[in-house]
């Protein structure tokens, strides 16, 4: 486990961010709602938990910049006095022309004090390097300096970073919902999920290494089927995304967090299989 914390279990873990922590295309059981990594995560939490249960909230909302991230989410898991958080957020910020991740990274730093002073320990990730997807690789520069502070950010205030820039499993484009390339599907979350526990030094049953192995190499596409897939993404995801902005509207607006409040998640183990 990197420095921060000598902690492997916890009792209350609030989930803070956008769609990656919503966890959108990784549906859950009820129509319209998602699982995602950080609801995998709470269940580890709660295997290794020695009462056999962790309380859980999850305030994340899809399309919430990192300000209001900020505003909205973290007075909230501040007031319900949790033993930690994950605070992953910024990444719709840097998708738009003109972000400074200096600033971003400064304003995220506060919120880690706060927690940290709180008596938190904090569980930050860094951006997944987009060099393969076209368009968004654009912010890659921006991507790159934005985790470079929140490693700094780590070492000043003895958070935990989930490392996405150097997973070469995340670079398969089979982890990726392929109608909009910045969703992870439930196999990405759930690597994505045991690999913040291997970060947290949380102890996992069964499937806890195979998420570092990449998948068997996928057999190349014709030229004819990778255009029309490039053109169905741009006509799906990236002109609706532009209308958006263009509009002021989010995919968020009007949207509450799916768990407000943290609520008892039980262990799917047996006491001997925690033990």
């Amino acid at each position: 486990m990197q420095p921060g914390s000598d902690r492997r279990t916890w009792q209350r873990y609030i989930a803070l961010g956008d769609s990656f922590t919503e966890g959108l295309s990784d549906p859950a059981a009820a129509p319209e709602e998602f699982r995602g990594w950080a609801d995998r995560l709470a269940g580890h939490l709660a295997d290794a938990s020695p009462t056999g249960s962790v309380e859980y909230a999850n305030l994340a909302v899809r399309g919430r910049l990192l300000p209001q991230v900020l505003a909205e989410q973290v007075p909230v898991a501040l007031a319900a006095g949790p033993d930690l958080v994950s605070l992953v957020a910024g990444g719709n910020d840097l998708l738009r022309p003109g972000a400074d991740p200096d600033v971003l990274a400064a304003d995220l730093e506060a919120a880690v004090v706060a927690f940290r002073e709180a008596g938190a320990d904090v569980l930050l990730a860094t951006g997944v390097d987009p060099r393969q997807t076209p368009i968004i690789r654009r912010t890659r520069g921006r991507v790159a300096v934005f985790n470079a502070h929140l490693w700094s950010i780590a070492a000043r205030q003895g958070a935990v970073v989930l490392d996405q820039w150097g997973a070469s499993w995340i670079q398969d484009a089979r982890m990726w919902d392929p109608g909009d390339r910045i969703h992870l599907t439930a196999e990405g979350h759930r690597r994505t999920a045991l690999a913040a526990a291997a970060a947290l030094g949380v102890p996992v049953g069964g499937d806890d290494t195979d998420w570092r192995t990449p998948l068997e190499p996928a057999p190349p596409l014709p030229p004819r089927e990778v255009l029309a897939q490039e053109w169905a993404w741009v006509r799906g995801f990236v002109l609706p995304w532009i209308g958006r902005r263009l509009s002021g509207r989010s995919s968020g607006d009007g949207r509450a967090p799916k768990r407000p409040q943290p609520e008892p998640l039980w262990a799917t183990l047996s006491p001997v299989t925690r033990s």
